[in-house]
């Protein structure tokens, strides 16, 4: 039987340690990819294959630059993608790294259109870029917050332009935050705990039954 092939896309909120781990390769990570591929292989044994492709920092022009090696090159049937915090929080740091809406916007086109033009029939799901006030954001909030919801209401637009699953995330956090504090679900507002990690599995499940 031909397993169904889905490759993970992202930054450090996709890998999770996929590559290294107390001195061992860990290929699915420890975050969400990993209770995606636990729940599905258990239910559906032999039927997927998964691949996580998240690489720590990136933002969406380095998803760009490596999206040949990264997933073309893997004739995946299903391509799921979660980008957009670093492309803000990179130009708060010394190096001033980050990525403006309006490029980032483009790029992210630019990824969608080559890679149907490569890969007509695959699936791609697009996952909301989110964030929450803790330690690593709740300075800088007011600005963090509104932009990264450029990045997210981009996104949107996409879905809809391309006619893809999206996948909306940070409503469902904000919800999450009326039971416990932030930094239960994002440890510093950006990075997701194993709860944090749960609630999105649970969203990319759901979307991925759809489709």
């Amino acid at each position: 039987m031909q397993r169904m092939k889905i490759v993970f896309l992202g930054d450090s909120i996709t890998d999770v340690g996929k590559n290294l781990t107390n001195g061992s390769t860990i290929a699915i990570g420890q975050g969400y990819p990993l209770i995606v591929d636990a729940k599905l292989s258990a239910s559906f044994p032999g039927k997927y294959e998964f691949h996580n492709a998240g690489v720590s920092g990136s933002r969406v022009v380095d998803l760009y630059a490596r999206i040949k090696s990264d997933a073309w090159n893997r004739s995946p049937d299903v391509i799921s993608i979660l980008v957009g915090v670093n492309d803000v929080w990179h130009e708060y740091m010394e190096h001033h790294g980050g990525v403006d809406a309006k490029r980032y916007e483009a790029v992210y086109r630019m990824l969608l259109h080559d890679t149907f033009e490569r890969l007509p029939n695959v699936k791609v799901m697009l996952l909301e870029p989110f964030a929450l006030k803790a330690s690593a954001t709740a300075e800088i909030w007011d600005t963090f917050e509104s932009e990264v919801l450029l990045r997210a209401e981009a996104v949107k637009r996409l879905s809809n332009e391309f006619n893809l699953t999206f996948i909306p995330l940070q409503e469902k956090l904000r919800e999450a935050c009326t039971l416990q504090p932030a930094s239960y679900w994002l440890a510093d507002g950006v990075h997701p705990t194993p709860a944090g990690h749960q609630l999105i599995a649970d969203a990319w499940l759901e979307a991925f039954a759809k489709i």
